[in-house]
């Protein structure tokens, strides 16, 4: 069995946050995973809450918007659907701050059944998380506000945390900004991912039904088994370690318009462009390239690395990835190939009048210089110190495509225990995929250092690929009390348990 690499969390405040409760740390061992069901968490202390927000930098602005989850047609490029979306428009409107700053985000429920949002990425207080049980969904016809400050700048984005809203059009980017950072860019073209069925296709809930009753993988028109190729189908892909999704969408999509009528980004050439990519899709991954450009990779979920020049970026459900270019002469693809599915997503790049790309055309650098997980190793400011771990926590990703019955543990949330931390504690946690389908593992409320095959740091994350038959390690340290959701960042998979939780305890 090989051993992988990954993600890891957290800041300078990091060690400030142990002192919050005065708890003392364990010596090395493994954690208790008690046999309490994870339908019933111990309620953490409202004022171990706070005193972790309290030691997050404020500087006294607010930032306010309003979002509502509601019904109704939205065009995808020609293609008229009726969907759930954040007002009109997929994405949703982009939220922006500064380090610091309070977001207050008021949420009028307009769908027929309850819903949240989470806000993937920040760490931020826990009862703002968006995820039962630590805050309580949205019910329909009532409103909410989300009150939380952010720590940390980067890229992030917001979505549901309740049932198969992950796979409409309830997404929207939120980018964190640091008023000291230099820029070093001309311009920023924000790039969010997806893959889309509802409306156009078969609903996610009809899909879920097919993949229950038929242990198949499912396309927009029918069923299929997993790795059927053609026709848009599901095949295989190498850098996922086997069968690349359980779903062939009928569109992929990049800000919310199909291949044939793509938005365009304009520029001047010579600029130099940040792109800020999203991978909001529920169950593809992504191999992206801008045609004529190689791409420095800056950052991962927000975190800075080493620059790393790329021709070509995989992106898990979940992940984001910053990178720069320097902008040529002319018209050029930015093409988001659904990774082992025989589709793709694509926007333009356009600094001058010239020939538009076929929509088919594909440009050579996604056969070139790839970047994956094991690509990227820290900056020196986002690596986490040197130390051993407190404790060891284990996540045993298992289940399979026959019943569709993923799980935690052998178990599908609730009914799985939960991990347990406590504060301060600095933990090694191992993602050990006993199954056969490729898996982005996310974290609630913290980021994670993933650690290399050979005990190197690898970048600091919160979403990252356990391909089959590996495991992941990842360090993290536990500055941010509460009851925080892990789970499958497969929509599909989550939905049907691939989730537990990581409860902090006294």
């Amino acid at each position: 069995m090989t051993e992988p690499f990954h993600r890891n969390p957290l800041t300078r405040r990091t060690f400030l946050a142990a002192a919050i409760s005065g708890l003392t740390v364990a010596a090395c061992g493994r954690s208790d995973h008690g046999a309490a069901a994870n339908s019933s968490p111990t309620p953490v202390d409202p004022t171990t809450i706070e005193a972790a927000e309290a030691l997050r930098p404020h500087t006294g602005r607010i930032v306010t918007a309003a979002l509502r989850p509601q019904t109704t047609e939205v065009d995808l490029g020609g293609i008229t659907a009726r969907t759930l979306v954040y007002g009109n428009t997929v994405p949703g409107p982009l939220i922006r701050a500064n380090v610091g700053d309070e977001l207050a985000v008021t949420v009028t429920n307009r769908l027929d059944h309850p819903t949240s949002i989470h806000w993937h990425g920040i760490a931020l207080r826990n009862d703002m998380d968006g995820a039962a049980p630590a805050s309580p969904d949205i019910k329909p016809g009532t409103d909410f506000i989300y009150r939380f400050s952010v720590a940390h700048p980067g890229t992030y984005w917001a979505h549901p945390h309740a049932g198969l809203d992950t796979d409409y059009g309830l997404y929207l980017p939120v980018i964190v900004d640091d008023p000291a950072d230099a820029g070093r860019y001309d311009a920023e073209w924000i790039v969010v991912l997806d893959d889309w069925t509802d409306g156009v296709g078969q609903s996610p809930q009809q899909i879920l039904d097919g993949l229950r009753a038929s242990g198949m993988s499912s396309s927009g028109m029918g069923h299929g088994m997993p790795g059927m190729s053609g026709m848009g189908g599901v095949g295989t892909s190498e850098l996922l370690g086997g069968d690349a999704g359980d779903i062939a969408y009928p569109h992929y999509l990049i800000n919310g318009r199909v291949p044939a009528a793509p938005s365009v980004f304009k520029a001047s050439p010579g600029q130099r462009i940040r792109i800020r990519i999203i991978n909001a899709a529920a169950d593809t991954a992504f191999r992206v390239a801008l045609a004529g450009h190689p791409m420095t990779v800056t950052h991962t979920d927000g975190f800075p690395i080493q620059p790393t020049v790329v021709d070509a970026l995989l992106l898990g459900m979940g992940e984001r990835y910053d990178v720069t270019i320097t902008a040529a002469d002319g018209v050029f693809p930015l093409v988001a190939l659904a990774e082992g599915k025989n589709q793709q997503a694509r926007a333009l790049l356009s600094t001058a009048t010239g020939t538009t790309p076929e929509p088919g055309s594909r440009p050579t650098e996604l056969n070139g210089r790839i970047g994956t997980i094991d690509s990227f190793t820290p900056a020196p400011e986002a690596a986490l110190p040197q130390a051993k771990p407190d404790v060891t926590l284990a996540a045993n990703l298992t289940g399979g495509m026959m019943k569709y019955d993923w799980s935690i543990d052998n178990r599908p949330y609730p009914d799985n225990a939960p991990l347990t931390i406590r504060q301060g504690q600095r933990a090694r946690l191992t993602f050990d995929n006993q199954t056969m389908m490729w898996h982005p593992m996310h974290l609630h409320g913290h980021t994670f250092q993933v650690v290399k095959p050979d005990g190197t740091a690898g970048p600091r994350k919160d979403t990252v690929i356990v391909l089959p038959m590996t495991r992941v390690r990842v360090d993290l340290i536990a500055d941010n009390p509460g009851d925080w959701m892990l789970h499958c960042h497969n929509g599909y998979h989550m939905d049907v348990g691939m989730m537990t939780r990581l409860d902090y305890t006294s």
